[in-house]
């Protein structure tokens, strides 16, 4: 920027951006005074470098504000996890299935997790039905994402929310 550019001459860049072609850089450095600008190197590995005149501290905040815009634009992915055991009793079956359905509404993916104890490891296929099961009485609200697989003493599968269904979407909309 200004005084640290230090080759002898640079392709020159309006502040329209029209070109306006190679010049030393004291005649570049002179237009930008007269013009109440800086001379900003944008492209220093081109022959001759590229640089632009332009309000370096206009240039910085405009960038940044966009910088802040794409942050709060940006979604924010939660995973909220369920455990479950093989041997569940219907009520509470109900019970976490309602909590996946409240986490799938919200828009959150879901990490549902069978723990199995003892005996119940050599019988997989009984977690891997619950799971099944699950995905059936979800699958208005949500797809599988990641199909059920076997981890350790655990069985775990996860759940995300279909796109437009999700009451975060909603919100978005309604307040557009």
């Amino acid at each position: 920027m200004n005084d640290r550019i230090r080759v002898p001459e640079v392709r020159l860049v309006g502040p329209n951006g029209e070109q306006v072609g190679i010049v030393p850089i004291a005649k570049a450095l002179e237009l930008a005074r007269e013009s109440d600008l800086d001379l900003v190197e944008v492209a220093p590995t081109a022959r001759p470098p590229v640089a632009k005149l332009m309000d370096y501290g206009k240039f910085k905040y405009e960038s940044a504000m966009k910088a802040r815009e794409a942050r709060k634009n940006q979604a924010h992915t939660v995973i909220k996890e369920i455990k479950l055991r093989p041997k569940i009793d219907p009520h509470d079956y109900e019970t976490k299935k309602g909590h996946v359905v409240r986490f799938l509404k919200a828009g959150d993916k879901v990490k549902v997790t069978i723990m199995f104890r003892g005996r119940e490891q050599s019988r997989p296929e009984l977690g891997y039905r619950l799971l099944q099961r699950l995905a059936d009485d979800v699958e208005e609200l949500g797809f599988v994402e990641s199909r059920p697989k076997q981890d350790g003493r655990n069985m775990i599968m996860v759940i995300g929310p279909h796109k437009k269904k999700t009451a975060r979407g909603q919100e978005a909309e309604s307040t557009a």
